[in-house]
């Protein structure tokens, strides 16, 4: 049976929300919470912490901190006929006369932004690294949580793609993404890249709060928003920019963020039995030539879903590793696939210089007998003065064979191993 509450006032709800005292103002000094965005902040709290995926939550869109309810509904029609039911009520019991404006559903992300949670342990160490490395501040690492709960396989219906979900003209500002290799599947690679992009919008704003939503937006769309409002304002623009494009999603985007930063700096207190995943640890080794995938992956030991999970980038169907890409790895594969590198660049050489068979075009013919005694005395000049280069030059280059031109690759120290081959 849908339960209908009384609709929870901006005061009642950061009433409730001092029961997790100092979260709500403990922000960090880059990532304040504008005033007139506490209750969208508290909204997104509870869809993310308290309503599962199996509850609709309606609420005011200009007031997101006005909740009417939330209705128990399944994700199908049945379900939708029953959330329209009860926006039915709601607008009669509120006298709403613009119901379809001030009154919007939100499915409870409860259990979606656990698992998302969970999923961060495995990126996350290495992540805020990669942004204190850049100078970015590394709480901007849970943005993710927003974008796609690090869902690295993450693809929306208009082609974003990856954890951070960039946008095929954006990520190829930053990232490879070709036929072959598409970097914004890379964990670690898409978030250099974002870490970057980030970076250059606050740059262009000097402001978190429009950096982060001109991250969802676009700096263009942000530049038109300030320009219109004549201020550079977040809340201004929330409240007052009107603009097919600047909708919901993108007036809420930096809320949301506040919201998962707030949720996962303090786990223990909204999630107390939730266990992150172990963080994995890789390594890589630059391939510079193109290399057969099967003659690698057998003689080091590694599974061909072993190998596409570290190596997300590469479709899955790849059988020749690209050139110039960089493969992921735990440092206990590195040495025996360094090793399968080395025997195949050599394989490959040996091919190489190997002597053509003679052939009938290098069968002596048949000359002229006046023309038989000046040949041999051609050839015979010529072979002393080739003995006598060849003296010459052994005293200046040492001997080198086929195999010395292909350096051994060597086992350096940090994250990045780089083998020639």
């Amino acid at each position: 049976m849908p339960r209908l509450t009384r609709p929870l006032s901006l005061p009642f709800v950061l009433a409730l929300s001092l029961l997790y005292a100092p979260a709500l103002f403990a922000q960090s000094r880059h990532f304040p919470v504008p005033p007139g965005l506490e209750g969208a902040v508290e909204f997104w709290k509870q869809i993310f912490t308290r309503y599962s995926f199996a509850e609709v939550v309606l609420f005011d869109p200009l007031d997101p901190g006005t909740i009417y309810g939330a209705v128990r509904a399944p994700d199908n029609e049945e379900g939708r006929a029953l959330v329209e039911k009860e926006r039915a009520r709601i607008g009669a019991d509120y006298d709403l006369a613009d119901k379809d404006s001030r009154i919007r559903s939100q499915r409870g992300a409860k259990e979606h932004f656990a698992e998302g949670l969970r999923t961060s342990g495995r990126y996350i160490a290495e992540m805020k690294k990669i942004f204190r490395d850049e100078g970015v501040p590394e709480e901007l690492t849970y943005l993710p949580l927003v974008e796609s709960s690090f869902n690295i396989h993450a693809r929306s219906g208009v082609g974003a793609v990856g954890m951070w979900q960039f946008m095929p003209d954006t990520g190829k500002k930053f990232l490879r993404i070709d036929g072959k290799v598409d970097e914004r599947r890379d964990p670690m690679a898409s978030t250099r890249a974002a870490a970057r992009l980030l970076k250059q919008n606050h740059r262009l704003f000097e402001s978190w709060p429009l950096a982060i939503t001109a991250y969802n937006h676009g700096t263009e769309g942000i530049f038109r928003g300030v320009k219109a409002v004549e201020s550079d304002n977040l809340v201004d623009l929330i409240r007052r920019y009107q603009s097919p494009t600047f909708g919901f999603a993108s007036k809420n985007f930096y809320a949301e963020f506040l919201a998962v930063v707030e949720i996962a700096t303090r786990r223990d207190l909204y999630f107390p039995f939730l266990r992150a995943n172990e963080p994995v640890l890789l390594r890589e080794v630059e391939v510079r030539r193109p290399a057969s995938l099967p003659a690698l992956l057998k003689p080091a030991a590694i599974s061909h879903d072993e190998f596409f999970d570290w190596n997300p980038a590469l479709d899955r169907d790849t059988k020749t590793i690209p050139a110039g890409y960089r493969v992921k790895l735990p440092a206990r594969k590195i040495d025996a696939f360094v090793a399968a590198q080395r025997r195949a660049a050599s394989a490959v050489n040996r091919k190489a210089i190997q002597p053509v068979k003679a052939s009938t075009a290098n069968a002596p013919t048949r000359r002229a007998p006046g023309k038989a005694k000046a040949a041999k005395r051609s050839v015979t000049r010529a072979t002393a003065k080739g003995s006598a280069l060849r003296n010459s030059q052994r005293s200046k280059t040492p001997a080198t064979g086929a195999r010395a031109a292909v350096k051994a690759p060597s086992l350096c120290s940090g994250f990045l191993i780089q083998c020639t081959f």
